[in-house]
């Protein structure tokens, strides 16, 4: 059996992804490990990385930047390798990520859900059809939720942009401009509320006609079925 260590086992996501781990035959929840060490655990939990006792054989972390790098330095230290489920990174610790691929291997994702990965085929497919159109993204989730854009919208406007030659560029922010429309941009907005555990819509609109594709998420458990 494969064991496992959960980084950021105390959030949300962690917490899930550490109870489907447990219910699952071929895995066995080695450690958790987080900051943030409260309550009971029915699994060992350290918050301390030299407190780890012996290496798991590989690492789901589902956590904050600052905290998926600490835990990529043991990873690599110690030869583990990772699945990163966190997003909010720079383009620089997008590249920092990248480096220590070349070490250790790394599965990394925006977003778990097998219907994202569909999306993500569909509107790469879709943008050169249509590449006429402006092209908007709108991301909603829950009120706690730290980074914005989403992951997910900025990998989607990725992958239209990797399809058409990458000639757009992305809009974050209209309140201070005082212009029409580029046609070259992606336009991402975000919608922060009550709790809502993730909805993306991407919108081609043309001069008569709009095409939608919108993916709406009622559970985080697809977020974490997949990570392990």
């Amino acid at each position: 059996m494969l064991e496992v260590m959960v980084n950021g086992c105390n959030g949300k996501m962690g917490q899930i992804v550490c109870d489907l781990v447990e219910q699952n035959e071929d895995f066995v929840l080695k450690y958790g490990f987080d900051k943030n060490v409260t309550g009971e655990f029915a699994f060992p939990v350290f918050d301390k990385i030299e407190d780890i006792p012996e290496k798991p054989d590989v690492i789901i972390d589902f956590s904050v930047p600052i905290a998926t790098f600490e835990i990529l330095k043991y990873a690599s230290k110690n030869h583990v390798p990772v699945v990163i489920a966190t997003t909010g990174f720079s383009l620089d610790e997008e590249n920092l990520i990248k480096e220590y691929s070349k070490q250790i291997p790394i599965f990394k994702s925006a977003n778990m859900s097998y219907d994202i990965m569909i999306m993500k085929k569909l509107v790469q497919w879709l943008a050169p059809l249509l590449k006429d159109t402006d092209i908007e993204i709108t991301e909603t989730h829950h009120n706690r939720k730290i980074d914005s854009p989403s992951g997910t919208a900025q990998m989607l406007a990725n992958s239209i942009n990797e399809s058409l030659g990458n000639t757009l560029h992305y809009e974050y922010n209209r309140h201070d401009k005082r212009e029409k429309r580029n046609k070259n941009e992606i336009g991402l907005n975000s919608i922060r509320g009550g709790n809502i555990v993730g909805e993306h819509v991407v919108q081609f609109f043309g001069e008569f006609e709009t095409f939608e594709l919108k993916h709406t998420s009622y559970s985080r458990n697809v977020f974490a079925e997949r990570c392990y």
